[in-house]
């Protein structure tokens, strides 16, 4: 596979955000992420911007730490997805409610959500 260096940092850049929404999603804050990695706060924020390419081992260490499959931190396409407004809020909900730790709230947070969903 012959990928410019333009494409490559394309790839890297969204490798990144998918680190990030990971991160978000479980509720993790950039610092203890880097803490889990055994790096600096810096270091962690260069890969989640795609900054540098970030090696095979790392990705698998990141996907360790985000206890993820690492093909989730891979992009499907070389098409960025989109940074909405929309896409921020089911990152912040995703988190949110990984925070709640009530099993009655939870299921009753997730009875409701398919019930505003319906209509």
């Amino acid at each position: 596979m012959n990928v410019s260096p333009d494409g490559r940092k394309q790839v890297d850049r969204l490798v990144g955000l998918r680190i990030r929404e990971e991160r978000i999603k479980r509720g993790m804050s950039q610092a203890e992420f880097a803490r889990h990695l055994g790096v600096t706060y810096q270091q962690a924020h260069k890969y989640e911007k795609g900054v540098n390419a970030t090696s095979v081992s790392r990705l698998l260490q990141i996907a360790s730490v985000l206890s993820v499959d690492i093909t989730e931190l891979l992009p499907e396409k070389d098409e960025p997805r989109p940074a909405t407004p929309l896409a921020r809020a089911d990152l912040e909900l995703a988190r949110n409610f990984r925070r709640v730790t009530s099993p009655r709230c939870r299921l009753a947070i997730s009875q409701l959500v398919r019930a505003i969903a319906v209509e």
